[in-house]
């Protein structure tokens, strides 16, 4: 069975590649934007703060072969989140 679904290239963007690869045929661009970035110090890439701003312009997990993998391992953290309720008073 194929898994297709896992990868995807976009090579007429015109940010493709958006990070530095040393193997563009490799470059994943199925996670464009990535869906980790809320989990905040706990996503798994490689980041920095700068300016209290997360910059993820060193993290290339989202583009790699087994990124699919690695983000749906993460997935149910982030349903977690998603799913917690504000109960401040408005």
């Amino acid at each position: 069975m194929s898994e297709n679904y896992k990868f995807s290239q976009h090579r007429k963007c015109e940010y493709f590649p958006c990070h530095k690869t040393a193997n563009e045929d490799e470059f994943n661009c199925l996670f464009c934007y990535c869906p980790l970035y809320m989990l905040k110090d706990k996503c798994g890439g490689n980041f920095k703060y700068t300016k209290n701003v997360k910059d993820c312009s060193d993290c290339t997990i989202p583009h790699t072969q087994k990124a699919y993998d690695f983000v749906m391992s993460k997935m149910g953290t982030i349903i977690k989140i998603g799913s917690e309720r504000n109960l401040e008073p408005k």
